[in-house]
Protein backbone atom coordinates (compact mmCIF):
# COMPACT_ATOMS: atom_id res chain seq x y z
CA UNK A 1 0.00 0.00 0.00
CA UNK A 2 1.60 3.63 -0.95
CA UNK A 3 1.80 6.10 1.37
CA UNK A 4 -0.34 8.57 0.90
CA UNK A 5 -1.31 11.82 3.00
CA UNK A 6 -4.62 11.70 1.92
CA UNK A 7 -5.83 7.61 2.08
CA UNK A 8 -9.33 7.09 0.73
CA UNK A 9 -11.71 6.54 3.26
CA UNK A 10 -12.79 2.98 3.49
CA UNK A 11 -16.69 3.47 3.01
CA UNK A 12 -17.45 -0.25 5.48
CA UNK A 13 -17.70 1.75 9.34
CA UNK A 14 -14.67 0.36 11.65
CA UNK A 15 -17.25 -2.51 13.09
CA UNK A 16 -16.96 -4.31 9.76
CA UNK A 17 -13.42 -3.96 9.17
CA UNK A 18 -12.50 -4.99 12.92
CA UNK A 19 -14.40 -7.82 12.53
CA UNK A 20 -12.98 -11.45 12.36
CA UNK A 21 -15.34 -14.02 10.59
CA UNK A 22 -14.48 -17.55 12.42
CA UNK A 23 -17.51 -19.32 11.18
CA UNK A 24 -19.33 -19.17 8.03
CA UNK A 25 -22.83 -20.63 7.87
CA UNK A 26 -23.68 -23.39 5.44
CA UNK A 27 -25.71 -22.64 2.79
CA UNK A 28 -27.52 -23.56 -0.58
CA UNK A 29 -25.71 -22.87 -3.73
CA UNK A 30 -27.56 -20.95 -6.66
CA UNK A 31 -28.43 -23.52 -9.18
CA UNK A 32 -26.85 -22.36 -12.34
CA UNK A 33 -26.24 -23.73 -15.96
CA UNK A 34 -23.37 -25.44 -15.72
CA UNK A 35 -20.10 -23.72 -17.35
CA UNK A 36 -16.45 -24.27 -15.94
CA UNK A 37 -15.86 -20.57 -15.77
CA UNK A 38 -19.29 -19.91 -14.05
CA UNK A 39 -20.50 -19.93 -10.57
CA UNK A 40 -20.43 -23.29 -9.65
CA UNK A 41 -20.98 -24.12 -6.43
CA UNK A 42 -17.58 -24.52 -5.01
CA UNK A 43 -16.59 -21.07 -6.50
CA UNK A 44 -19.40 -19.75 -5.11
CA UNK A 45 -18.36 -21.30 -1.49
CA UNK A 46 -15.25 -19.43 -2.21
CA UNK A 47 -16.11 -16.65 -2.79
CA UNK A 48 -18.01 -16.48 0.69
CA UNK A 49 -14.58 -17.44 1.89
CA UNK A 50 -12.79 -14.80 0.88
CA UNK A 51 -15.32 -12.38 1.20
CA UNK A 52 -14.93 -13.34 5.25
CA UNK A 53 -11.26 -13.02 4.81
CA UNK A 54 -11.20 -10.30 2.77
CA UNK A 55 -14.24 -8.08 4.14
CA UNK A 56 -14.09 -6.48 0.08
CA UNK A 57 -16.41 -8.09 -2.92
CA UNK A 58 -14.51 -6.81 -5.05
CA UNK A 59 -11.41 -8.24 -3.42
CA UNK A 60 -13.35 -11.85 -2.85
CA UNK A 61 -14.65 -11.75 -6.13
CA UNK A 62 -11.18 -11.42 -7.62
CA UNK A 63 -9.92 -14.18 -5.77
CA UNK A 64 -12.22 -16.62 -7.61
CA UNK A 65 -11.72 -14.99 -11.09
CA UNK A 66 -14.90 -13.25 -11.61
CA UNK A 67 -16.00 -9.72 -11.40
CA UNK A 68 -17.85 -7.47 -8.34
CA UNK A 69 -20.46 -7.02 -10.93
CA UNK A 70 -21.21 -10.51 -11.35
CA UNK A 71 -21.28 -11.22 -7.98
CA UNK A 72 -24.19 -8.78 -7.27
CA UNK A 73 -25.92 -10.35 -10.28
CA UNK A 74 -25.28 -13.68 -8.74
CA UNK A 75 -26.94 -12.22 -5.81
CA UNK A 76 -29.55 -11.16 -7.56
CA UNK A 77 -30.50 -14.53 -8.86
CA UNK A 78 -34.03 -16.40 -8.23
CA UNK A 79 -32.91 -19.47 -5.73
CA UNK A 80 -30.18 -17.14 -4.38
CA UNK A 81 -31.40 -16.62 -0.66
CA UNK A 82 -29.21 -19.12 1.06
CA UNK A 83 -26.51 -17.55 -0.50
CA UNK A 84 -27.16 -14.02 -0.03
CA UNK A 85 -28.14 -15.27 3.71
CA UNK A 86 -24.80 -16.11 4.11
CA UNK A 87 -23.37 -13.62 2.55
CA UNK A 88 -25.70 -10.77 4.30
CA UNK A 89 -24.11 -13.40 8.06
CA UNK A 90 -20.70 -12.27 6.47
CA UNK A 91 -20.61 -8.63 6.30
CA UNK A 92 -22.94 -8.00 9.80
CA UNK A 93 -25.98 -7.16 8.25
CA UNK A 94 -29.19 -7.47 10.64
CA UNK A 95 -31.96 -7.23 8.91
CA UNK A 96 -32.24 -9.78 6.27
CA UNK A 97 -35.36 -11.67 6.64
CA UNK A 98 -34.49 -15.55 6.93
CA UNK A 99 -34.90 -17.11 3.59
CA UNK A 100 -38.48 -18.80 2.57
CA UNK A 101 -38.49 -22.53 2.58
CA UNK A 102 -40.87 -23.71 0.19
CA UNK A 103 -40.94 -27.28 -1.43
CA UNK A 104 -39.01 -26.12 -4.46
CA UNK A 105 -36.14 -24.59 -1.83
CA UNK A 106 -35.93 -28.02 -0.56
CA UNK A 107 -35.96 -29.94 -3.95
CA UNK A 108 -33.24 -27.04 -4.95
CA UNK A 109 -31.58 -28.19 -1.28
CA UNK A 110 -31.59 -31.88 -2.57
CA UNK A 111 -29.81 -31.18 -5.35
CA UNK A 112 -27.46 -28.78 -4.53
CA UNK A 113 -26.43 -29.97 -1.06
CA UNK A 114 -24.93 -27.37 1.47
CA UNK A 115 -21.29 -25.51 1.16
CA UNK A 116 -19.71 -24.41 4.17
CA UNK A 117 -16.50 -22.63 3.93
CA UNK A 118 -14.42 -23.08 6.40
CA UNK A 119 -11.87 -20.60 8.20
CA UNK A 120 -9.21 -21.07 10.30
CA UNK A 121 -7.55 -17.83 12.28
CA UNK A 122 -9.48 -15.57 10.08
CA UNK A 123 -8.12 -17.51 7.13
CA UNK A 124 -10.39 -19.13 4.73
CA UNK A 125 -9.10 -22.56 3.66
CA UNK A 126 -11.39 -25.07 2.26
CA UNK A 127 -15.09 -25.89 1.75
CA UNK A 128 -17.17 -28.76 3.28
CA UNK A 129 -19.49 -30.13 0.63
CA UNK A 130 -22.21 -32.39 2.27
CA UNK A 131 -25.54 -33.42 1.51
CA UNK A 132 -28.39 -31.97 2.99
CA UNK A 133 -30.58 -34.95 4.54
CA UNK A 134 -32.72 -32.42 6.26
CA UNK A 135 -34.06 -31.20 3.18
CA UNK A 136 -34.91 -35.11 2.11
CA UNK A 137 -36.30 -35.64 5.65
CA UNK A 138 -38.94 -32.60 5.19
CA UNK A 139 -39.56 -33.41 1.34
CA UNK A 140 -40.43 -37.04 3.11
CA UNK A 141 -42.76 -35.48 5.30
CA UNK A 142 -44.19 -32.95 2.99
CA UNK A 143 -45.31 -36.61 0.63
CA UNK A 144 -46.30 -38.17 4.13
CA UNK A 145 -48.83 -35.06 4.49
CA UNK A 146 -50.00 -35.31 0.54
CA UNK A 147 -50.28 -38.99 0.19
CA UNK A 148 -53.37 -40.64 0.63
CA UNK A 149 -54.12 -42.75 3.15
CA UNK A 150 -53.60 -46.76 2.58
CA UNK A 151 -57.21 -48.01 2.48
CA UNK A 152 -57.68 -45.70 -0.07
CA UNK A 153 -54.69 -46.95 -2.21
CA UNK A 154 -55.83 -51.03 -1.70
CA UNK A 155 -53.08 -52.25 0.62
CA UNK A 156 -55.36 -51.91 3.54
CA UNK A 157 -58.09 -54.01 2.64
CA UNK A 158 -56.50 -57.03 3.16
CA UNK A 159 -55.49 -56.88 6.36
CA UNK A 160 -58.77 -55.43 7.23
CA UNK A 161 -60.74 -58.22 5.81
CA UNK A 162 -59.19 -60.70 8.12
Amino acid sequence: MKNNPHPKSDPRSAAVQNRRVSRIPAFTPVELRARHDGWTPLRQAEFLGYLAETRGVKQAAARVGKSRESAYRLRRKPGAESFVAAWDSILGVQNTPPPKVTLETVFQRIRMGRYRPVMRGGRYVGTLEKPDNSALLTALSHLDRVAPPEEEIGHGAKSKSK
